[in-house]
């Protein structure tokens, strides 16, 4: 156990000085000059889907956990419940038609082919906006926020509010292309979104993410590309250098921090002590969770399951699949067959491996204090892995435009709240658009 916690230890010494193993990178794909936009349709065949029942049917499964709770991982009464469920009544049929009732494209920038939704709203002066999904999650997590986004009146706004969204896919997840070389870290991401924005027609634009897609948001607000109006994340990356020490050698809170600096770092504590722990292995040893693309289950429980105890970022998904609240985290409008969706997403199109290279090749910490001078906003959903102080916030983000708590919802806020999520980012922008 004590080489397990200095191992954590370690690993955010590296992760807060941003400071990963150093890799020659290889050369990067040569940008092609085929520029064009190509419609997309979800088509898996029925043999995959076979298979994959198959494969769960024949999962050999391990004994039961010896604790009561979650504290050990996913329980196995939970697990076999929901492999029940995925191998003979859930349909992902369904999904794929949810998918292609919605306008998907593909496009390839940099020598990669880049997947995407996008609905352009009816509205007239509709606010263009990029949103970036995290891991585990896909496009999946963000296809209930569409509609309250671009048709405002629908959902409790006014015109004034709606935005043209554009939801890609990360390089090596869903049914984006897969790098082959390296270099393709949440900065380079950061720019081709820029890219696939001003490819699209938009010389003006917004962008919001959580979870990773934060880390490529706020790279995009610290590049600050000309167009990139504003940026909005729902994990800002706010943590000062002499906290992230602090947390890193095991020390106790400052007395100098305020109730809310304070309630921040013990949660850093906890998060870098145990819950970061499968973070830390995608981000040294990716190739080796060769089971992730061999197992179904094995794949479920991986998605399913971020850490251990208080607050992890997989509670309100493993809430979900149970059906009830565990661990005193309710799953909101997430649903056991939303979860089956997304995890069913990385089966089908066998990106395990290739999304958590993502870990590997990502340079920047998710949490440590951002450097951003363009207009930001930040959002602090109350079942966040750690509740970002204003403070800190306004310290990282140097025009912060829009500060607010928000009632319900946590890691997976667009899932979770897509109704709240939606308002929050309604509000984040409005004064932007008063100003334009």
């Amino acid at each position: 156990m004590e080489r397990s916690s200095n191992l954590s230890r370690r690993n955010f010494c590296t992760i807060t000085a941003a400071a990963v193993a150093a890799t020659p990178l290889l050369a990067q794909a040569q940008a092609t000059s085929d520029d064009s936009i190509r419609p997309f349709r979800v088509n898996i065949p029925d043999s995959t889907i076979t298979e994959m029942q198959r494969r769960i049917k024949a999962t050999i499964w391990p004994e039961r956990e010896t604790v009561t709770d979650t504290s050990q991982g996913v329980p196995l009464a939970m697990m076999q419940g929901l492999a029940s469920y995925w191998a003979s009544g859930y349909d992902w049929r369904k999904c794929e038609a949810k998918l292609n009732a919605l306008p998907q494209f593909k496009t390839q920038i940099d020598g990669l082919d880049i997947h995407f939704i996008h609905v352009r709203s009816k509205h007239a002066n509709a606010l263009p906006l990029i949103v970036t999904h995290g891991w585990p999650g896909s496009i999946i997590e963000q296809l209930k926020i569409i509609e309250p986004l671009t048709d405002p009146t629908a959902h409790g706004g006014t015109a004034a509010d709606a935005f043209h969204i554009v939801i890609p896919s990360i390089p090596g997840y869903g049914f984006s292309g897969k790098p082959t070389v390296t270099g393709w870290g949440t900065d380079h991401v950061a720019r081709v979104w820029v890219t696939l924005m001003k490819r699209l027609g938009y010389t003006r634009f917004v962008a919001q993410g959580g979870d990773i897609g934060s880390v490529v948001t706020t790279l995009m607000g610290e590049q600050a590309a000309p167009g990139l109006l504003a940026i909005h994340t729902s994990l800002p990356a706010t943590v000062p250098k002499n906290i992230a020490k602090s947390i890193s050698c095991g020390d106790p809170a400052p007395a100098s921090l305020s109730p809310d600096e304070k309630l921040a770092y013990q949660q850093l504590q906890l998060l870098y002590g145990k819950q970061f722990a499968y973070a830390a292995f995608m981000h040294t040893r990716p190739e080796t969770l060769y089971g992730l693309v061999d197992s179904p289950v094995g794949l479920a429980a991986w998605l399913l399951d971020h850490g251990d105890g208080w607050n992890q970022p997989a509670a309100v998904v493993i809430s979900a699949v149970a059906g009830q609240t565990v661990d005193g985290h309710s799953a909101g409008a997430l649903t056991r067959d939303d979860v089956l969706d997304n995890i069913t997403l990385y089966w089908v199109t066998s990106t395990a491996v290739s999304a958590a290279r993502s870990y590997w090749e990502n340079k920047t910490s998710p949490l440590n204090a951002a450097n951003v001078s363009i207009p930001a906003a930040a959002t602090v959903f109350p079942g966040e892995i750690y509740l970002a102080p204003r403070s800190w916030t306004e310290q990282a983000f140097h025009k912060l435009i829009y500060f607010h708590k928000a009632s319900a919802g946590g890691h997976f806020a667009a899932w979770e709240q897509p109704q709240i999520f939606s308002e929050e980012l309604r509000a984040a922008f409005k004064t932007l658009r008063t100003a334009q």
